[in-house]
């Protein structure tokens, strides 16, 4: 018996192997090889001492959640895994507000950013696939963005770098939101005008 066979729980002593190494086995030969159907999997789980059939290898396919997509000219089947989302990119956000004119806007611990009519989904989309991850999260809607953050540090930190991403010198957000309490910091007493 081979190394590979007695890693991935093959036969040993006759018994047939269970499912979970028969899946993790499915799993690492799609990630390794160019496997386009199921008929190919059969065979190779047959070569490896797993004595399978077509509607077991059916069943796992499901389970496992395998696709097929293209890759080289030829359908092949992949793990969700392996369709992961590329590595995080600041490319995308640069691009886009380089495109778009963004003004920046504070309210406590949210920053408003307001773009031209429709930009917002796509301002915050780009925010969230790049290396931004200071805010808590981001809201869009027609032409502004929200975007939360948990404490003034990292709303400072994340709007630095924005700005560089921008290609603006660091800069405190527009005033234009927030509206003094007054002399106090504290809400101004509302009083009735006199009659």
């Amino acid at each position: 018996m081979n190394a590979t066979l007695r890693a991935t729980g093959g036969l040993a002593g006759g018994h047939a192997p269970g499912k979970a190494p028969r899946q993790r086995l499915i799993r690492e030969l799609v990630a390794r090889q160019a496997i386009g159907s199921q008929d190919e999997l059969v065979e190779e789980l047959r070569d490896r001492g797993y004595p399978v059939t077509q509607a077991t290898i059916s069943r796992d396919v499901a389970e496992l959640g395998l696709v097929k997509i293209v890759r080289a000219e030829r359908h092949v089947y992949v793990s969700p895994a392996d369709l992961a989302t590329p590595p995080a990119s600041d490319q995308h956000l640069r691009r886009i507000v380089g495109d778009i004119p963004v003004r920046v806007g504070r309210s406590g611990l949210i920053l408003l950013l307001t773009g031209s009519p429709g930009t917002a989904s796509v301002l915050g989309q780009a925010i969230d696939e790049s290396t931004m991850d200071e805010q808590e999260g981001t809201l869009a809607g027609d032409n502004t963005l929200l975007v939360l953050f948990r404490d003034e540090v990292r709303l400072d930190r994340w709007l630095a770098r924005f700005r560089a991403i921008q290609g603006r010198p660091p800069e405190p957000a527009e005033p234009d939101f927030v509206t003094p309490a007054g002399p106090s910091d504290r809400p101004a007493r509302l009083t009735e005008a006199p009659r």
